[in-house]
């Protein structure tokens, strides 16, 4: 992939799309949404990797309130005890308790909020366990190194409901050299 083909910022709101030459066992095949970006580093969440451990084991009560599908998704390799929900308040007007604003109308939800108050005030929620992370000029760095390509997000991408195909979907749309690389594939004789 040819990073300098895409002039998308690192910023809030901005995928990360992994390139077919990322085959580390962790990123392979994965779209992260950056949530953070400062001179401290970069922060984010893999949108397309469903956990083995279900969602009703760790935060009980919270299965039903979440988006299709209603797991855990495996946010990313670091503090994977910890969890982060992100959050689309069902009326654009109000930002209920517990949340905070990210980008457009995503934002942070503190999982200490009784579910009683987050029930109906959401209409889109997801649950994450662990995050991606990078020191400062890490993600730049491997961004320019062709290990990731920055794309815009698109509205359903963070909540979308079939996490399984979104690289090939988000590939696929930008079109030319990157978007043939959505029918990629690591064993080409096969074809």
């Amino acid at each position: 992939m040819d990073p300098q083909r895409n002039a998308v910022p690192l910023v809030p709101g901005t995928l990360l799309v992994a390139s077919v030459d990322l085959s580390d066992g962790v990123f392979d095949g994965s779209v992260v949404l950056l949530l953070d970006v400062d001179a401290s580093g970069a922060l984010g969440v893999v949108l397309n990797e469903v956990s083995d451990l279900p969602l009703s084991a760790v935060l009980p009560g919270w299965e039903p309130l979440t988006t299709w599908p209603h797991h855990l998704f495996d946010g990313g390799p670091v503090s994977q005890e910890g969890a982060i929900c992100l959050a689309t308040p069902t009326h654009p007007s109000e930002e209920p308790p517990g949340w905070r604003p990210l980008f457009d109308r995503v934002g942070l939800l503190h999982l200490d909020t009784p579910v009683e108050l987050v029930e109906g005030a959401y209409s889109a929620l997801r649950i994450f366990a662990g995050y991606a992370g990078w020191a400062p000029d890490q993600l730049q760095g491997e961004v320019e190194r062709g290990a990731w390509v920055p794309v815009r997000l698109h509205p359903g991408d963070v909540f979308d409901s079939d996490p399984a195909t979104l690289w090939r979907r988000v590939l696929g749309r930008q079109g030319g050299e990157l978007g043939w690389l959505a029918t990629w594939t690591p064993t080409p004789e096969l074809n």
